[in-house]
């Protein structure tokens, strides 16, 4: 019984953080359009995360838990096998851990990303999009990174709380469309 409470806050910690996990994943990989895959779940995540908890605290307490003696001078020198013993389920609540909290961190996994470009001031562009699917830090790095490929775009402000993207470049190197394209072939969609 202590395993399956043990499994049950594993998945769903990994289902409450996939909407993060995924971009990075795409990213590391360089697949392009996976990020929007599992956006559905931020809605969610509060529940999962409320699962997981409780899934492990059940589990920490069967695994805490005084047992009854049973009032037989019989030997009880049962040993458990790794899997249900203290250190595993300690290892499990760190991995949830990392897991729940990847949403704050996921920019790490992005590299810094600056240019220095030297731009006319007429033909300097700046421009706002809406976009949908963005659900943390993570996303906003991951759209950073691809606008940042672009030729001639000079700074980029995201903000996936409010599903914003500012732009600001040189229209003599790049366009809007190419910026739209850009952002939607990483697998979020710009709402015009």
């Amino acid at each position: 019984m202590k395993v399956s409470f043990t499994g049950i806050g594993i998945i769903s910690a990994i289902a409450a953080s996939l909407c993060c996990i995924t971009p990075v994943v795409a990213f590391i990989a360089g697949i392009g359009g996976l990020a929007l895959t599992f956006s559905w779940i931020k809605p969610i995540r509060p529940y999962m995360i409320a699962i997981t908890i409780l899934a492990l605290s059940f589990a920490w307490y069967q695994k805490i838990k005084v047992s009854k003696s049973i009032g037989c001078d019989c030997e009880t020198n049962t040993r458990h096998s790794f899997w249900q013993t203290k250190t595993f389920l300690g290892i499990i609540t760190v991995f949830v851990l990392i897991m729940l909290t990847f949403p704050y961190y996921a920019r790490i996994f992005y590299p810094v990303t600056s240019k220095v470009i030297v731009v006319q001031s007429q033909n300097l562009v700046n421009q706002s999009f809406s976009v949908s699917g963005m659900t943390c830090s993570g996303c906003e790095e991951h759209v950073k990174h691809a606008l940042y490929k672009l030729p001639g775009i000079i700074s980029i402000d995201v903000f996936y709380k409010t599903g914003k993207v500012n732009v600001q470049y040189d229209k003599t190197k790049t366009s809007k469309k190419a910026i739209i394209t850009a952002i939607s072939s990483i697998g979020y969609k710009v709402k015009e």
